[in-house]
């Protein structure tokens, strides 16, 4: 098979992302991967926050003097310096403080080293069509002369410069690159943080967006700028000038909408830049950015580059797993719980106190159908007679009135079952639900209830048998649970309320004596509730109500530890799963070396056979007849009278 090849020594100035480590993205999954998760690369640097990030760092220099800083650089194969995102001139000063340096050393070399300048497509802001009829025209790296920087980046193109300058001809042992890269999304989302931020919170009913927004923004996933780095240091392409940048060509407008659509309210509000900078929604310097109009292609990283791409297309295209990766790291977690019992035994004061704890919704189901009902007769009311579309949307909601009224008409002012679970749904994936979380008050009540909101049919596996049903896991509650109490400490919580509010409750001595007998029943069914998420694997957690705990205080503290407790638990059981898929596939992976070990020990012996035999045939008669007659005469330069003596006999032959 060959030596195992070795690990090339990676230094990063202010550490960009563990997605270059080879740890964290599908560019890592090459056949040069060292097993068990082992980075691709040896990676040390500098950083200057302070995160777990860090923790792909084999070596993390803090504040070091650049006569140490030098030394370090010395030790690596590669140099990496970042100053893609920043207009500090100190980073661009330190970048061109490495690259002389480092070339100023070249003697010394012990061997060859690759210096990566990952810069800014700022540098190409002010660039222009060669033909100004034409628009739409794309700009690639075979222009990389013409480009011109945004006034404010010119620091930026001259070390561009530099770096190509330093870093060229092909004897030198020091080699250059400069990776113009797009605005760079993805994880915790960089320059378009403030968007996300603004649409998962809801507290706007549109989404501000600065500007026009009609400028075309060149951009790229933080692995896809991770995996192109990577190719450079293992391929060493020939062209030295590379656009970073995915296939998307779209406008800001349309990146901001689909923010707001996928994860806020689904609207935009077109305000100034002034207006951004007023509300400190952005810097000066990062509207610079946001401003940018350019339509790149990087041919490079297309032709030259094996590039397992995170997102090819681009934001607007893979926004629903944008939005998966910018909730994962920002720990924006939506928190799913649903709080079930008998009546009176305080699910909605608890509830309540769950929702203000962990700041989400409170979801009763006599209030959401009363907000749809309302929600509906505002729609059909404000109509616009001009609007085709709300006109459109008026019809639809006029139907769904109708179907509301003419149900409970028939059903003496109750809504029929799947009128309710539709309604419901909608709510639980409305943005807040989906956002932030949710806490279910009381409902659903029975087995079937809970099978009919939450399953999930899938046609194709119907007929098999499958070990867990299917759920909807986005509007499931990931937590349940079950507040008891006793019949007497119930009814007399029941007695103990004022007349009024037992009427409005319906909790006067009859009708709760009533709810109580029916909400037993349910209890005792073949199959409750409660199994209904058992067979989910989402196990409920009991807990007893007493009078010793008036205000609930025990019984929050208590869910809110056996959250934390839970969570603990799947982090440990997700953890335990990967690290045993991780033995499965090194396992797997010394199988495969065996097998391909004894493949090649198989295939030698083969190749060789044919040479054996006609060693045996032609070679070995005759060297055994000359060694058997050198042995008889004994002459005083045996190796020469062997020599002499095949080659008499190949003559006579």
């Amino acid at each position: 098979m060959g030596d195992k090849k070795q690990q090339k020594r990676v230094f990063i100035n202010d550490f960009l992302s563990t997605c270059v480590t080879g740890e964290d993205s599908e560019e890592a999954e090459a056949e040069e991967t060292p097993p068990k998760g082992e980075p691709v690369f040896q990676i040390v640097g500098t950083s200057s926050t302070k995160d777990d990030k860090e923790t792909s760092l084999l070596e993390l220099y803090t504040s070091p003097t650049r006569e140490d800083l030098l030394e370090r650089l010395l030790q690596c194969d590669v140099v990496l310096y970042n100053i893609s995102e920043s207009t500090s001139e100190q980073q661009v000063e330190d970048a061109t403080w490495a690259i002389t340096a480092l070339h100023a050393e070249i003697e010394n070399f012990k061997s060859r080293k690759t210096f990566i300048l990952v810069s800014s497509v700022m540098t190409w802001a002010m660039t222009k069509s060669q033909n100004p009829e034409e628009t739409n025209v794309l700009l690639t790296e075979e222009e990389f002369r013409r480009r011109r920087p945004h006034p404010n980046f010119k620091t930026h193109h001259n070390l561009e410069k530099l770096v190509l300058e330093l870093g060229k001809g092909k004897k030198s042992k020091l080699t250059g690159y400069v990776v113009a890269c797009g605005l760079q999304y993805g994880k915790g989302e960089n320059l378009f943080h403030y968007f996300f931020k603004v649409s998962w919170l809801m507290q706007m009913p549109q989404v501000p967006l600065f500007g026009q927004g009609t400028n075309h923004i060149p951009m790229i996933h933080v692995y896809d700028l991770g995996g192109v780095i990577q190719n450079i240091i293992e391929l060493r392409p020939k062209t030295k000038y590379i656009l970073a940048v995915d296939d998307s060509k779209n406008t800001l407008e349309e990146i901001v909408k689909m923010i707001s659509d996928t994860l806020g309210p689904g609207e935009i509000n077109l305000l100034s830049d002034q207006d951004a900078i007023t509300m400190k929604a952005f810097k000066p310097e990062e509207l610079e950015y946001l401003n940018i109009s350019l339509r790149l292609d990087g041919f490079v990283i297309k032709d030259s580059f094996s590039l397992a791409w995170t997102s090819v297309a681009g934001m607007v295209e893979n926004m629903a797993n944008i939005v998966e990766e910018y909730q994962n790291t920002r720990k924006l977690l939506p928190i799913r719980i649903c709080v079930v019992g008998p009546p009176a035994v305080g699910k909605t004061t608890v509830s309540e106190k769950l929702c203000n704890h962990y700041q989400i919704h409170h979801i009763r189901i006599k209030e959401v159908i009363e907000e749809k009902i309302t929600q509906l007769k505002e729609i059909v009311d404000g109509v616009d007679p001009e609007s085709v579309s709300e006109d459109v949307a008026a019809a639809a909601a006029q139907k769904q009135l109708e179907n509301c009224n003419n149900s409970m008409d028939m059903n003496a002012g109750r809504l029929a079952d799947h009128l309710v679970f539709d309604i419901l749904q909608e709510k639980l994936n409305s943005p807040p639900c989906r956002n932030q979380g949710f806490v279910l008050d009381g409902f659903p009540k029975t087995y079937e209830q809970g099978k009919l909101i939450f399953s999930e049919e899938d046609p194709e596996n119907q007929d098999l048998m499958i070990k867990a049903p299917l759920y909807i896991k986005k509007i499931t509650p990931e937590h349940v649970f079950a507040l008891n109490a006793t019949d007497g400490f119930l009814t007399q919580r029941a007695r103990g309320l004022p007349q009024s509010v037992a009427e409005e409750m319906r909790y006067t001595e009859e009708e709760f004596s009533s709810r109580l007998t029916r909400y037993r029943e349910l209890s005792a069914s073949e199959k409750t509730l409660l199994d209904y998420f058992d067979e989910l694997e989402i196990h409920p957690e009991h807990i007893d109500v007493t009078t010793d705990d008036p205000e609930y205080a025990d019984v929050v503290k208590k869910i809110t530890e056996l959250k934390v407790a839970a969570e603990a638990a799947e982090r440990k059981r997700r953890n335990e799963a990967a690290l045993a898929e991780m033995a499965a596939q090194y396992d797997e992976w010394q199988e495969n070396l065996s097998e391909v070990q004894r493949q090649e020990s198989e295939l030698h012996d083969a190749h060789s056979l044919p040479l054996r035999n006609y060693l045996m045939k032609y070679v070995m008669p005759s060297l055994t007849a000359a060694m058997t007659e050198c042995t008889r005469i004994k002459p005083e330069d045996p190796v020469d009278f062997l020599a002499e003596h095949l080659l008499r006999k190949n003559q006579q032959e």
